[in-house]
């Protein structure tokens, strides 16, 4: 059999296209070459009873990453492992504390000695509940051995019994938790936990690469808190984080942890085996409707990618399909199960959703059936992208793009994790109907051939420092080595002295103390951006609890009559109770979904860095943005048709962030070939194009990022565009934009140049979360605009 003819054996048992051409779906074919075992004996410092239980857990030896990983930690560097999905990053940064909390001898002025504790921090309880079983295992598989009395883990977050909490502050030496309960239960309570800091060796951040942006910036200032409270109990762990490939981890890792890129070690060079994946680039069908502007639509991108999975498990092919939203994958999930029942009803109950915002019972059950094969198919949110341990996947979906490369390929690394390197296995990412998913089915080169992109992190955003300075100085004093140079909050001495001069801190001669003796400032970190959530989603007929959603998307998908989904039930919202933190939801079953529709103004507080490009400006700094949902459309499920257009009276929001944006006076505008009256419609298109190729340059996606363009601005006194961070004080998007804002449009205007379509369509200048209802837009204004900005692009 040929290579090509093993390639296509998956898609033919499925009945699915077979190769590009005329007609066909697939718009090019990427095969990823298998990957051999490259192995390493153990270390000699790893006790002969942790050797056993791995090995009796079907570890026989290392592979040549892990045990260079594991070698240097135990030295006592800080590591990074950015290698692919499951390739045992997990054994890699566990190993040494293991073995340290076994007795292992450590290297002489590497760490302490005696007995050990490890803090294990993940993104997601599912991750941490995942990792807890296989500790478990080892640790009964291993028993009392060592001072220790044996490896003791445990989780602690909000799941936990308040009666064994205890118990695992005082008893458990492998602590797993995630970054909220660490702000918000530990580090306040930390006295409480004195004897587990007091022996502290290794901090172990699962998942790294989700650390990017806002939360990215959360929790490198909570880790600076940790490694305060841990020098107080007079212990200085070594940290090390198990990443998906990212541009420079050493550096993302050295900025999250508040160390020296130096002082890091990078572990890169995978050497576990892989199977090969053939990657099928898979635009949707068109659609029999037509959109605004009589622009041409395809199918639904959670109908096409419900299509595929269908046909997939059909063929008895395990397979996991990604897409970002909670409403995708429950629909994804559905439409799969209707095409079964006409199909094989009996396979219609082996398909099921995973996301977040399920209670703790049903994420339970539904990873333990994942584990055993009991479900074949499933659609999930990147929730499941995150290192819960799914093996021998054959194929995945990957409907629409993720938002980075780091998580398209964590993603892509779910098919063929089988050891069996002769073994082919599928991925499919499916084209949507955005700008950046049209431009890379057209561009694969920008995906397979572009560097992993590099996490952002600003831990001086002071909009993210302030609640952390506060949170620190409750824990213990804040003192002026905490803010000098070489201090771990060093450049931020000017905050302290305005949260105190804010009334905030007290400054004392040990240094300031928070000044507020009846709240938490730990109470004042948003670590998700979620504001006051979460909300708690109660069916009205019954008063049961259905599952919870964060503040930041209540107003757009909990409004009044929107259409909310849960394990494949369809509710609809009935009330929105802001004071109550509480969604009343109805029980129903109708044709369509709900998408809101949100109208936003923005004022200029001031301009940090500015460019001229003749003609044109270039400017980032500080705005502020006001967001009201105004509206909600009612679409047909499949062809995302408009049914209805409702109005909605809601209560605006603000938001201080950081933007990005570009003016023109109008006669610069004309020269370019845009005469007056189309001058919105082509600023307009311009903005939805360009916030829909930003995610290319950026670690984020389309939902992060929000957009205004107006033919005068009432501050810049010209036309102006402008995209903006949507998140508070900026995430540092915005400013990436403009650093890279030649590539940017750049891309933006290929973009749009490429596309068929006569005036513009989803795949260009529309946008899916336009207030305006994608009206005005002006397809070759845009493209004329942007050429036009590119021209005065100054010399190097």
């Amino acid at each position: 059999m040929t290579h090509h003819d093993a390639a296509f054996e998956l898609l033919r048992a499925a009945g699915l296209p077979l190769r590009v051409g005329e007609g066909s779906p697939i718009r090019g074919i990427r095969s990823l070459p298998a990957r051999d075992a490259c192995t390493s004996a153990w270390p000699d410092w790893v006790p002969a009873q942790l050797r056993s239980a791995y090995r009796q857990a079907g570890v026989p030896q290392l592979y040549a990453h892990q045990r260079q990983a594991a070698e240097s930690l135990h030295a006592g560097s800080h590591v990074i492992v950015a290698t692919g999905t499951a390739s045992g990053k997990s054994l890699a940064t566990q190993l040494p504390g293991l073995a340290a909390i076994l007795g292992a001898p450590a290297p002489e002025g590497a760490h302490p000695t005696g007995e050990a504790t490890v803090l294990y921090l993940s993104p997601t309880k599912a991750l941490a509940a995942d990792q807890l079983d296989v500790l478990q295992e080892l640790a009964e598989t291993v028993g009392p051995a060592g001072p220790s009395g044996g490896i003791r883990p445990a989780t602690y977050d909000g799941d936990t019994a308040p009666e064994e909490r205890r118990w695992v502050r005082q008893h458990a030496n492998v602590v797993l938790t995630n970054p909220d309960m660490l702000n918000a239960g530990i580090l306040p309570n930390h006295r409480g936990w004195a004897k587990f800091f007091s022996r502290l060796r290794y901090v172990i951040i699962d998942e790294a690469h989700t650390a990017r942006g806002i939360f990215g910036s959360h929790t490198a200032l909570l880790l600076r808190r940790l490694r305060r409270t841990a020098r107080y109990y007079r212990a200085d762990p070594v940290f090390t984080g198990a990443s998906a490939t990212s541009g420079d981890p050493a550096a993302s890792f050295s900025r999250l942890i508040g160390e020296h890129s130096a002082s890091v070690t990078a572990v890169t060079q995978d050497g576990s085996p892989h199977g090969p994946v053939d990657v099928y680039l898979w635009e949707s069908s068109p659609s029999e409707s037509t959109g605004d502007n009589g622009a041409p639509l395809k199918r639904s991108l959670t109908v096409e990618a419900a299509d595929v999975l269908s046909s997939l498990v059909v063929a008895g092919h395990r397979t996991l399909a990604f897409i970002k939203s909670r409403r995708g994958a429950e629909t994804i999930a559905a439409v799969a199960r209707d095409h079964l029942l006409d199909v094989d009803p009996a396979l219609k109950d082996r398909i099921a959703t995973y996301r977040s915002g399920y209670l703790v019972e049903e994420r339970r059950e539904l990873e333990a059936q994942l584990r055993s094969g009991a479900l074949l198919g499933v659609a999930s949110t990147p929730a499941l992208e995150l290192g819960i341990d799914i093996s021998g996947l054959d194929a995945v979906v990957i409907a629409g793009w993720p938002g980075t490369r780091a998580g398209f390929f964590q993603q892509l690394g779910r098919a063929g994790r089988a050891a069996d390197t002769s073994q082919r296995s599928a991925a499919f990412f499916i084209g949507g109907d955005d700008p950046l998913d049209a431009y890379l089915l057209e561009h694969p080169e920008a995906i397979f051939d572009t560097p992993v992109e590099d996490a952002v992190t600003d831990p001086h955003n002071p909009h993210v420092a302030a609640p952390h300075l506060l949170a620190a100085a409750q824990e213990l004093p804040l003192t002026p080595d905490d803010v000098a140079e070489t201090g771990l909050f060093s450049g931020l001495g000017w905050l302290v002295d305005s949260l105190t001069a804010q009334g905030h801190l007290r400054r004392r001669p040990r240094g300031w103390f928070f000044a507020h003796d009846d709240v938490s400032a730990a109470s004042w970190v948003k670590m998700r951006s979620d504001g006051d959530g979460p909300y708690t989603i109660v069916n009205a007929d019954d008063g049961t609890v259905v599952g919870e959603m964060g503040s930041a998307q209540v107003q757009p998908q909990a409004h009044p009559q929107a259409v909310y989904v849960h394990q494949g039930r369809s509710f609809i919202v009935q009330e929105l109770d802001m004071e109550q933190n509480a969604v009343l939801v109805s029980p129903a079953n109708p044709p369509f979904y709900t998408q809101a529709r949100e109208t936003t103004s923005i004022s200029v507080v001031g301009a940090r860095q500015s460019q001229s490009w003749g003609a044109f400006a270039l400017h980032f700094g500080a705005v502020e943005v006001t967001s009201t949902v105004v509206g909600f459309q009612r679409k047909a499920l499949g062809s995302a048709e408009v049914l209805s257009d409702e109005p909605l009276d809601l209560p605006p929001s603000t938001l201080r962030t950081e933007a990005v944006w570009i003016t023109a006076p109008e006669t610069a505008l004309q020269q370019a070939g845009v005469i007056v009256e189309h001058i919105p419609g082509a600023l307009h298109a311009a903005e939805h194009a360009m916030i829909g190729l930003l995610p290319l340059l950026t670690s984020s996606d389309r939902w992060d990022i929000g957009g205004v363009s107006t033919a005068l601005h009432r501050d810049t006194e010209l036309p102006s565009i402008f995209v903006y961070d949507g998140h508070p004080g900026g995430a540092g998007f915005a400013e990436r934009g403009f650093r890279a804002a030649q590539e940017w449009i750049a891309a933006t205007a290929a973009a749009i140049e490429a596309c068929s379509c006569a005036d513009g369509c989803p795949s260009c200048v529309q946008s899916p979360k336009c207030g305006n209802r994608n009206s005005p837009l002006h397809k070759q204004g845009a493209l004329n605009v942007l050429r036009a900005v590119l021209s005065g692009v100054p010399a190097r």
